[in-house]
């Protein structure tokens, strides 16, 4: 299994970005139930960006998530992929505007 950021060694964050991080989550967890029961969003995509962006500053959340990473071989390498490129393209723009 591969290494995502857990709890246990997560960076120190400031009130406003544990609170941005929560509401989108949670944000993006409506989402993808909504896109459960219509056709136009993709539901599982929602929820999976929703659990991963929860699973940052919430111990539940992040063993929900490694028992479906431990079920699901082929979640955890699409999570791992998408947190390589999220990492890139935040770099990136840190690069320009910081």
């Amino acid at each position: 299994m591969g290494q995502l950021a857990t709890t246990k060694n997560k960076p120190k964050r400031s009130w406003l970005a544990r609170m941005a991080i929560l509401t989108f989550g949670w944000a993006f967890i409506v989402l993808g139930i909504l896109g459960l029961f219509l056709p136009i969003l993709q539901g599982i995509l929602f929820l999976a960006i929703g659990g991963m962006l929860l699973s940052m500053e919430s111990p539940r959340a992040q063993r929900i998530m490694d028992r479906l990473r431990r079920r699901y071989p082929t979640l955890d390498k699409t999570m791992l992929t998408a947190q390589k490129r999220t990492a890139s393209i935040v770099q990136r723009i840190r690069g320009r505007f910081g």
